[in-house]
């Protein structure tokens, strides 16, 4: 898949690892080899977009394109609306937003994000993949989507959907088969022209209280088409253990 772009959101505050977008991993920025990976998708352009001039530095350094944001987004979807402004990007461009905390993302997961959103109608797109472990179905850390026959999002939640009330009131420790349970996986696509809107929309008591800022997108009436990958992808950088364990897989 070809014809979209990749925008990086990279913001330096992170109360859990702070100035973590220029974390060193193997003598580069963290952000830097995010970059790196999205440019092995097919992306026609990759931008990081970030609130710092650190940032701008490092990716001006390393031959990575960047755009200066405002610091008061409150979530990258807005900060990603900002960059689609500033560049005039036409209504229907395709953008993909990249975790900046993702130095082991497949470009595989990217370019299947961007065919999604290119094949349906819907305004953003985004992924999922199987849950096998019961686990992992009630941990309100692993968020879960609902779907529909046509593969869009009915519902996230922290809470274990969708629920099955005669199974699990006779054993949790298993998943029911047959049960379509899927973790999302937190990439999104957009079209620019939607973007430009999510810029305007209110956040709702949905995502307030699941603290998901995906609820707002469907609070509002519109839809997000998902598609199925085969396995999660690599684990994102939180904290001080995940960097070292990055940095670990990077050295060997």
């Amino acid at each position: 898949m070809s014809g979209f772009i990749a925008v990086i959101p990279a913001r330096m505050a992170s109360s859990r690892l702070p100035g973590k977008p220029l974390a060193d991993i193997a003598g580069k920025p963290m952000v830097v080899r995010v970059a790196e990976q999205a440019a092995k998708s097919g992306a026609s352009r990759v931008i990081v977009a970030t609130d710092h001039a650190d940032v701008l530095a490092a990716c001006a350094a390393h031959g990575v394109e960047a755009v200066a944001t405002r610091e008061d987004h409150a979530s990258g979807t807005d900060r990603l609306a900002e960059v689609a402004a500033k560049l005039a990007l036409p209504a229907d461009a395709l953008v993909v937003n990249v975790q900046g905390d993702e130095p082991l993302i497949a470009p595989e997961l990217i370019d299947r994000l961007a065919a999604l959103l290119a094949e349906t109608d819907a305004p953003v797109a985004t992924l999922a993949h199987a849950i096998h472990d019961a686990a992992d179905h009630f941990n309100p850390n692993v968020v879960k989507v609902a779907l529909d026959k046509r593969g869009r999002a009915l519902y996230f939640s922290r809470a274990p959907i969708p629920y099955a009330r005669d199974a699990y009131a006779a054993d949790r420790s298993a998943l029911p088969a047959g049960l379509p349970v899927y973790r999302h996986i937190g990439m999104y696509g957009y079209r620019a022209g939607f973007l430009a809107a999510y810029a305007g929309l209110e956040p709702g008591p949905l995502e307030q209280h699941e603290a998901l800022e995906q609820l707002r997108v469907l609070w509002h009436g519109y839809s997000i088409a998902v598609a199925l990958a085969d396995e999660a992808p690599a684990a994102g950088v939180d904290t001080p253990a995940d960097l070292d364990r990055v940095r670990r897989l990077f050295s060997a």
